[in-house]
């Protein structure tokens, strides 16, 4: 497909491994940021974050929680912006994530934690913005200019940006090579990727589903579909779909799972099973689970862990969005009714 659409958004997927590569060679840097905080005080975590930044902060969120061990919550704004709540945060550290950094209500709350006792951290992509500046400490995406209305590599790097965080608190070491690799991989699939957006048929319906650290995902990629061709897309985890939204499922529904290797078959099996009962449009993103024959594979890392697949397989997902949206005959750089930078309050 020869076309003008998507010029930008289809560059800044491709620069995903670039990004990475920064975010590699600052890596060290960032652990020393890290060890200026003082996580052994910390009992909770709250994540702060609007659209994309709040899909990744899911990841951060099972991060947090697997791999620390305390509890770990995402914030409402409005508590703060709204209704002027005070904070007490003691021995809670605040993460906030954006890609411009620059919304109020994002800051403000940044601003009450702080002062009710927090520990804030920023992750954005702007060193210089206010979020950036309210924090105790910032951890730069590396993601460079991002022109595209739809986010994409800035996600990407918010994710492996996390990882490195708390691979750091806990004492982990984070393969990051591997998750290059593997991510380029992923974007040799596009060809494939484009074909099946040809004549992919959402009018029946479009459901994304994952569970565990590729719920992240589920909701990103329903995001960025919805950003960019304009239709209704549901997302859920595959475990609360069963209590109540597997209803509304047709045969000629659509279904995307987001299943990484590692815990996905035995995580989503009597989800999956259900489904397939109903529909038999099922597309899948991740190496996580057996297909059936009918079933369409768009690609998914492998060799890596369920935590660094996720990292690597949200260039797919992106890829999808993009060449939907040309099918469409719709121009994903600047989806109409969107602004990059979006100033909520």
């Amino acid at each position: 497909m020869t076309t003008s659409l998507g010029v930008i958004m289809r560059a800044e997927i491709e620069e995903v491994p670039t990004v990475f590569e920064r975010i590699k060679t600052s890596a060290e840097s960032m652990k020393a940021q890290i060890a200026t905080l003082p996580l052994s005080t910390i009992d909770s975590v709250i994540l702060v974050g609007r659209g994309t930044s709040d899909n990744a902060a899911l990841y951060l969120k099972y991060l947090v929680e697997t791999k620390i061990g305390i509890p770990c919550g995402l914030a409402s704004p409005s508590v703060v912006s709204i209704y002027g709540t005070k904070l007490r945060y003691k021995n809670v550290l605040v993460i906030a994530l954006s890609q411009s950094g620059q919304s109020p209500d994002l800051v403000g709350y940044c601003t009450a934690a702080r002062e009710g006792g927090a520990t804030v951290l920023a992750m954005t992509n702007d060193p210089e913005s206010p979020m950036a500046k309210s924090a105790h400490c910032h951890l730069y995406l590396h993601a460079g200019p991002e022109k595209a209305v739809a986010a994409t590599k800035s996600y990407s790097a918010e994710l492996l940006v996390s990882r490195i965080f708390v691979a750091t608190w806990s004492g982990e070491r984070v393969d990051i090579d591997s998750i290059i690799t593997q991510t380029k991989s992923n974007l040799a699939q596009s060809a494939q990727i484009e074909k099946i957006a040809q004549s992919f048929d959402y009018s029946g319906g479009l459901t994304t589903m994952g569970r565990g650290y590729s719920y992240a995902n589920a909701h990103e990629a329903a995001l960025k579909i919805q950003e960019t061709v304009k239709i209704p897309v549901a997302s859920f985890s595959s475990a609360d779909y069963l209590h109540g939204p597997i209803s509304s499922l047709h045969e000629q529904s659509r279904v995307l799972f987001l299943a990484p290797i590692g815990s996905s078959e035995s995580s989503m099996a009597s989800t999956v099973e259900r489904i397939r009962l109903i529909t038999s449009h099922i597309y899948w993103i991740g190496a996580g689970f057996s297909r059936d024959s009918d079933e369409q594979y768009l690609g998914g890392a492998v060799g890596l862990s369920e935590i660094d697949a996720v990292i690597a397989d949200s260039a797919l997902l992106q890829l999808l969005a993009l060449f939907l949206a040309i099918a469409a005959g719709k121009n994903p750089d600047a989806p109409i009714g969107l602004a990059k930078v979006t100033k909520t309050i």
